[in-house]
């Protein structure tokens, strides 16, 4: 399946390696727009509980359609066009932000992108399992996250180089913003070019057509890692608020791409190695791990001072990533047979969308009511430690014995 390195051991395949093209310059147009969103809504006149709802919304509810879009990627002959679908919807939304004049027009263009993410994301990390021998899924999801953040890092600094050449005023972020329709082109000409599905691959048109009875259909431990993981997607708020955190904390909003690229750095030095490493030592240990240093940043965030304890804390933030991306996703495939994994991807996408509604939503309002950070970030640290303890335990006890 996969073909041999010059050493002799199997590679990632060719329409793997595009993939992680095509998240790489969707990423680098997305993280344009991302870091001077807080920024950007504030200025619009939106409250700390407002911001959490647009990012909460943005995110969960058109992961609602990963469930529908992973069900029909294992009934389809040929998965790419649900791929190119979802990204070039993204590509055409993305930078009419720019345009906004409220708030509530800033959330429904954000869900109009969002909703292409939630069409392309199942069907995508299908088409990368089945292309991947189960001794490398680690490693390539691991090496699609990695791409996924090297965009992301290329994206923060062209924001900054934006806003430093622009200014950080209102009008500047509106010029910013529209620049992320370039590279979004680019990752659909990936996809045109470069992405295809397997020749060998066999539809299911037979299977259910409801997606909730292909759910139901899923294997038993699958159920109890999701159960699990979503103790963490509670803790799981938007990334918005620890860029909110960090210009309380005195980080100017020029920086503030820039203090994203370096996250994003991180993200990309440690995403292959996270998942090579889950190959090598077990998903268990590396999501723990992983989930631990989530909970340590969150109660850092919630007693930081200076400015330079935000970058401290966004370098830290970055190892989390590169620990749980590939591991999370490796799990799911493991635990599911082919032919049932869009559906399996599709599910807890839906899921983990629909608790970050609920962890942003509770996180701003409780930055709202409380006057601070401290409360709503010291919340989020204890359920992922929670949720870290739990893995654990169930691993402990026979559990994730598949993987």
């Amino acid at each position: 399946m996969n073909p041999p390195t010059p050493t002799g051991r199997p590679g990632l395949h060719r329409v793997v390696k595009a993939t992680g093209f095509v998240s790489f310059f969707t990423d680098m147009g997305s993280e344009i727009l991302y870091p001077i969103m807080p920024a950007f809504l504030t200025a619009l006149g939106a409250s700390r509980a407002m911001i959490g709802a647009i990012e909460g919304l943005a995110e969960g509810l058109p992961s609602i359609i990963k469930l529908f879009s992973g069900a029909l990627a294992d009934r389809v002959r040929n998965r790419k066009w649900l791929v190119l679908t979802g990204y070039a919807l993204s590509t055409l939304f993305k930078p009419l932000v720019a345009f906004a004049r409220s708030s509530m027009f800033v959330l429904g263009v954000r869900v109009l992108d969002r909703i292409g993410k939630g069409i392309r994301t199942a069907p995508r990390d299908a088409l990368v399992a089945d292309f991947t021998d189960k001794s490398m899924r680690g490693h390539a999801f691991g090496f699609q996250r990695g791409m996924d953040h090297a965009g992301a890092l290329v994206g923060g600094l062209l924001g900054f180089g934006l806003l430093y050449w622009l200014g950080s005023d209102l009008p500047a972020m509106r010029k910013a913003i529209l620049w992320a329709f370039i590279p979004g082109l680019f990752s659909v000409l990936t996809i045109v070019l470069f992405v295809q599905d397997r020749a060998d691959r066999v539809a299911r048109p037979t299977a259910v057509r409801n997606p909730f009875a292909g759910v139901r259909q899923l294997p038993r431990e699958y159920f109890i890692y999701v159960a699990i993981a979503s103790v963490f997607a509670i803790a799981n708020s938007s990334d918005a608020f620890l860029l909110l955190r960090a210009q309380d904390l005195g980080v100017r909003i020029t920086f503030l791409p820039l203090l994203w690229s370096l996250l994003h750095l991180v993200k990309t030095g440690t995403s292959v190695w996270g998942g090579k490493l889950s190959d090598r030592i077990g998903r268990r240990p590396v999501l723990v791990a992983g989930w631990g240093v989530y909970a340590l940043v969150y109660v850092g965030f919630a007693f930081a001072k200076p400015a330079w304890g935000a970058w401290a804390l966004f370098v830290i933030y970055g190892l989390f990533y590169g620990l749980t991306e590939g591991a999370g996703k490796a799990v799911i495939a493991d635990l599911v047979p082919e032919g049932q994994r869009g559906t399996a991807f599709g599910f807890w996408g839906m899921t983990e969308g629909v608790l970050l509604i609920v962890a942003s939503l509770l996180t701003g309002w409780l930055w709202d009511v409380t006057g601070g950070a401290a409360v709503p970030l010291l919340v989020c640290g204890g359920a992922a430690l929670a949720a870290a303890a739990s893995l654990g335990v169930w691993g402990l006890r026979g559990g994730l014995r598949k993987v």
